[in-house]
This record gives structure tokens, C-alpha cells and sequence, in this order.
């Protein structure tokens, strides 16, 4: 109630300020169908949910200050845990000639590479929401960015931790038992302020940018104990890291090369972790409208028993689908092969299109194998699935 409040007090403000407000968004629907019968009690096969973002946007002062705001909200058939909802964004920005400052809730991208975003660490990942990991929660942050000849200087302070979304006892994708409450190494928990710099640029064909982190991971490691009643729970550690990283992307025609790489050190083992590799993209395939790119990227991880270590001597490769038409047709094909378990691997496919200036749908897939317990895709083996989703734009 108080943030609806806080919306509707920020509309009058911008109203009385002769401020333009626009609203748009988008709504839909979704159907998960998993291919397989489930491993655990009580999953399901199939799972619908149906999900709604709006967005406000504002600016006054002749564009210098902005304001989105961005809910998010899904309600899932089954599964307890997906049924939630977020602030995605709930920003004010400021800008100058040569600097820019945002408060609030926000979001940030670091990283170039497809298969694994390494450097990507000020948001949170929302897991009930893709299994790829892409969907990430709103950060509360304070961000202050410099613009000189040499390239941006970032800061970031970070007040308050969000903790990763995990499915619930009905949902899938997990491990054999759901995922419970989170454990702390800070004493002030998610109230620890955890603070990040970067330096980004872009010098001829190469975009560089180098990044410093100290807080709390966003990466948990899972503990398994007993509860007191004796009934094996897994419970989330968030540990105090550093964490340092590069990423790297360079331009030569027709192709990309790309690179990110990170150190973190303060959780059980520190690691050194790196993907690495190309695009190259060719338009006019035989003469037609078609493009085709073809990826490959190497994945490797130091860290031997992590859950979300998935990368750590791995090899993707892909294959997208360019159709080059009005409504913005792609497909994109892959498949990560563990270079030292040949029974280990995991495939995708990415589909995305317009049906008109309103509606648009996306069909995704994801397909994992096994047969070492200690391999993440063990518990997800079962766990093959495809997804459709219909959604409006307004």
C-alpha cells in the first residue's frame, strides 16, 4: 500500500510540474510442458501462469531527470514459489554533461559473452523465472557514473541484498528437496551494504571493462543438514566475496570476440572462472534475406563441487537463425557439451517473433543430461521442457 502511495504521490508531483507521464507494458500467458514424468513429489508436467509488467515513465526538467517505475507480477499454477512478484525498477535519474547519477531500485547489465555472464553480478537472478538465468529481481543501489575521454567510471553502493528465488516443493527444476530459508555470513544479512566500481570503453573495435565487487555473493552455495525433526533440508549460504572481473569484445566485421573472466575469493574455495570465444554472422545467406551467426564459446570453472558451477570445462556451441523480416523473426540453437563427461551435456533453443505491432510470442526449450550424481544436471535430467508465451504489448 505505502509503494502505491509513493507511485501515485511521484504522478501528482509530475502532473503538477506539467511532466509527461506515459504508460506502456506488457501482459501474458505462459505454458511450461516438462517431457518427461518428474523425479519428486508432488511436480507436475505441466504448468501455466499468466504474468503482468506495466511501466511509468516520466522525465521534467527538459529530460534531465527521468523516473520508471517497472512491477512485475506472475501467478503460476502450481508452483507457490514462481507466484511472486518484484520491483523491477523504481529509478530516478539525474543527468549532466559529464556525469549521471540513479537512485532507487534499478537494473544493470555487465558482460559480453552468450552462454554464461560471469561479470554479472549486481543483480539478483530470478530462477523461478528462466532456467537460463537471464531474468534477474530489482537491486536496490545508489549509482554514480563519470564520463571523461578515457571512458566511463562507475559506482555503485548496494544497501540491501536480494536473495535468489528457488522453485517450490510442487515446482521444478530443482534439487530432491526444495530449496528453504537463506543462511547469512554478515550479521546484517541482507542489510549488509555491499559496493561495486567499473570502468567501461570502447577504444577503436574493442569494448573493455573492468569491474571490482565486495559483498555479498549472489551466488549462494548450498548446505544440506538436518533439521530438528531430523528431515534433510537445503539451505542457501550467502558468504562476504571479492570479486574481480574483465569482460572483452571485439569487432572485426562479420565477427565477434568476446571474453569474460572473473577472480572471487571469501566463499569455500576461491576460483579463477573464464568463457571465452566468437560470433560471426553472414547476411544474404544464398542470396535471400536470411542471416545466419555461428557461436562457439569455451567455459571453464576452477570450483569442482559447486551447485552453480555449471561451466567448468565446458564447450558451446550454436547456430542462430536470422530471418531478417518486419516482425523481427530469430531462432537461436545450442548445445554445452562437458569436455570431460561425455554423458553430460545440455541443449537449447530460443525462438522469439511479432504477430503484430501489439503481440509477439516466444518458444523456448531446455534439455539436460547426466549420469554424475555430483554433475548439477543430475537432478535436472528429468527436467527436459519446452515453453510458449503469448504476450501483449500496450
Amino acid at each position: 500500500m505505502k509503494r502505491a502511495f509513493t507511485v501515485c504521490g511521484i504522478l501528482t508531483l509530475a502532473n503538477a510540474s506539467h511532466a509527461e507521464v506515459e504508460l506502456s507494458g506488457s501482459a501474458g500467458f505462459e505454458q511450461r510442458y516438462f517431457l518427461q514424468d518428474a523425479l519428486y513429489n508432488p511436480q507436475e508436467r505441466s504448468y501455466s501462469s499468466a504474468f503482468f509488467m506495466p511501466e511509468i515513465y516520466t522525465q521534467w526538467n527538459g529530460g534531465a531527470d527521468t523516473l520508471v517505475v517497472k512491477p512485475f507480477y506472475r501467478i503460476d499454477e502450481h508452483d507457490d514459489e514462481r507466484t511472486h512478484g518484484d520491483i523491477r525498477e523504481f529509478q530516478w535519474a539525474h543527468y549532466a554533461d559529464s556525469w549521471e547519477t540513479m537512485v532507487g531500485i534499478g537494473k544493470v547489465f555487465w558482460g559480453q559473452t552468450e552462454s554464461l555472464h560471469l561479470v554479472d553480478i549486481i543483480n539478483q537472478t530470478d530462477s523461478v523465472e528462466s532456467v537460463d538465468g537471464e531474468v534477474k529481481l530489482g537491486q536496490p543501489m545508489v549509482n554514480f557514473n563519470y564520463l571523461t575521454d578515457y571512458g566511463m567510471f562507475s559506482v555503485y553502493a548496494l544497501p540491501y541484498f536480494r536473495e535468489r528465488t528457488f522453485q517450490g516443493e510442487s515446482g521444478r527444476l530443482r534439487p530432491p528437496v526444495a530449496i528453504g530459508d537463506a543462511l547469512y555470513e554478515s550479521d546484517d544479512e541482507e542489510r549488509n551494504i555491499d559496493l561495486a566500481i567499473r570502468w567501461q570503453s570502447s577504444i577503436g573495435d574493442w569494448e573493455l571493462g573492468v569491474s571490482a565487487f565486495s559483498g555479498t555473493t549472489r551466488e549462494p552455495e548450498l548446505v544440506t543438514r538436518l533439521d530438528q525433526d531430523g528431515i534433510p533440508e537445503i539451505l542457501p549460504f550467502y558468504a562476504q566475496i571479492d570479486q574481480v572481473g574483465i569482460d572483452v569484445l571485439k569487432v572485426s566485421g562479420a565477427w565477434l570476440f568476446k571474453l569474460e573472466s572473473i577472480y572471487r575469493s571469501g566463499q569455500s574455495e576461491d576460483f579463477t572462472a573464464v568463457v571465452t570465444g566468437f560470433e560471426y554472422t553472414k547476411q544474404g545467406l544464398w542470396g535471400t534475406r536470411y542471416g545466419v551467426g555461428v557461436l562457439a564459446e569455451y567455459q571453464y570453472d576452477e570450483r569442482d563441487d559447486n551447485f552453480f558451477a555449471i561451466g567448468q570445462n565446458d564447450l558451446m556451441t550454436g547456430l542462430r537463425i536470422i530471418v531478417n523480416d518486419i516482425a523481427g523473426t530469430e531462432v537461436l540453437f545450442g548445445f554445452v557439451q562437458d569436455l570431460e563427461e561425455s554423458s553430460t551435456y545440455s541443449g537449447f533453443v530460443e525462438a522469439s517473433s511479432r504477430l503484430t505491432a501489439n503481440w509477439s510470442w516466444t518458444f523456448n526449450g531446455y534439455f539436460f543430461s547426466s549420469d554424475d550424481i555430483e554433475d548439477p544436471f543430475y537432478f535436472l535430467r528429468r527436467d527436459d521442457h519446452v515453453q510458449f508465451s503469448l504476450e501483449y504489448y500496450f
